[in-house]
């Protein structure tokens, strides 16, 4: 019969486990959802020059006009955004059947390698030793008993 205190050990080293795994798995999910959004731009590519409405943490948005004379701004905003600034002129690529799906001229999935290979390896940094301790500490009290 184990004490409470190996099972709380139990139970954080299963939850570090799935959380860091949990982590993982998403960044490698939003990798494939970004290698699926160059595909399908590049599948119909439409080219156009946006205006950069606004900028802000979480999305930038722009507006440009198709060859139909449709003026679209993606909700979202605009795939792989870095360095662009409010009122900027930008060369774009969307998909033309879909013209909410957008992306900087040039710009491709590749530019999400290093922000979500960093973030996968920081967290086995952080999740690796947590793991070892645990388990150590969990086998010094088994020898213990």
């Amino acid at each position: 019969m184990s004490t409470r205190s190996e099972r709380v050990r139990r139970v954080g080293w299963w939850v570090t486990l799935g959380a860091a795994s949990l982590l993982t798995v998403m960044c490698v999910c939003l990798l494939f959802a970004a290698i699926r959004n160059d595909s399908a731009i590049s599948s119909q590519l439409g080219t156009a020059t946006a205006t950069v409405d606004s900028v802000a943490f979480d999305r930038t948005i722009i507006h440009f006009e198709t060859p139909d004379g449709i003026v679209h701004s993606p909700a979202n905003g605009v795939l792989y955004p870095d360095g662009l600034a409010a009122g900027q002129l930008v060369r774009i690529e969307y998909d033309a059947s879909d013209p909410e799906l957008a992306r900087v001229a040039g710009r491709s999935a590749t530019l999400t390698l290093l922000p979500l290979g960093s973030f996968v390896f920081f967290t086995w940094l952080v999740a690796g030793p947590v793991l070892w301790w645990i388990r150590r500490v969990n086998r010094r009290a088994a020898v213990a008993v």
